[in-house]
């Protein structure tokens, strides 16, 4: 435990596993008390028990982010239960792989519902308490491919760009609320989720090996990395960051976008 984030508050969506768990575990870590929320109870109950284990102190709230109602009832009951909320952390998200032509309306509104309209009904509810607390720190997990996209990942590619755009949208808005909004990018980590698709699509383990060698840095990311470059924006350390994308991702971003590869 460290004192880096000592009496802040930070809720952190798709805390349950994978970068979500690793981010509320780290921002616990440093001081912080932590809201985790996440669709799956399970995954959800298992981090807050990783966070007491630790020595730190959370909550856990069950939450389906593409409902505007469950999102403000999360705010409220993180606000009533801390008593303040510093920190978003708006991790959640949904990846499932489909090019243009296999793109259903049914299929587009899931993605956008989750991807996108989550991180704004949280913004929405979130920023007001930020603004009476006299500031606050957003983190948006993007991707790569909301700077250029990929063919078989068509509507989740434009739904992290529209969550970019919806950054720096908000960057602008708030900052003389000295409310801080940034978009992490955290590269190719191979969440629970990340390894079922890619199992699916019949790549083994020794494919795995092969294409993490030949990765910046020799590996995937692990939601670790992401967790330190988060609990950096978190803190009063970036208290000039906002606006920002921080690629967390070995130079994938910059040799990689467009590419089929995640």
């Amino acid at each position: 435990m460290t004192n880096r984030l000592a009496n802040k508050v930070a809720l952190v969506t798709g805390a349950g596993s994978g970068i979500g768990q690793g981010c509320a575990l780290r921002l616990a870590a440093q001081g912080a008390r932590v809201m985790v929320a996440d669709l799956q109870k399970a995954g959800g109950e298992e981090t807050l028990a990783k966070i007491e284990k630790a020595g730190g102190q959370g909550a856990f709230q069950r939450t389906d982010i593409s409902r505007e109602m469950q999102c403000g009832e999360l705010v409220q009951k993180t606000f009533e239960h801390f008593g303040r909320l510093d920190i978003l952390v708006n991790n959640a998200g949904v990846y499932p792989r489909a090019t243009l032509e296999q793109t259903t309306e049914a299929f587009w509104d899931q993605i956008m519902a989750v991807n996108l309209k989550g991180p704004f009904f949280l913004c929405k509810h979130v920023v007001p308490i930020m603004r009476r607390q006299g500031g606050g720190s957003i983190i948006n997990t993007g991707s790569v491919h909301g700077l250029g996209g990929a063919g078989k990942l068509f509507a989740y590619a434009i739904s992290k760009g529209g969550l970019l755009t919806l950054t720096k949208n908000l960057a602008i808005a708030l900052v003389q609320d000295r409310i801080r909004v940034n978009y992490l990018i955290p590269g190719w980590v191979l969440s629970p989720t990340e390894l079922r698709i890619q199992a699916e699509e019949g790549h083994d383990e020794n494919w795995m090996r092969e294409r993490a060698a030949r990765l910046g840095m020799g590996r995937f990311q692990l939601p670790e990395d992401a967790a330190n470059a988060v609990a950096f924006l978190a803190s009063d350390e970036s208290v000039m960051i906002t606006g920002c994308v921080l690629n967390v991702d070995a130079g994938y971003s910059v040799r990689c976008i467009g590419t089929e590869e995640e």
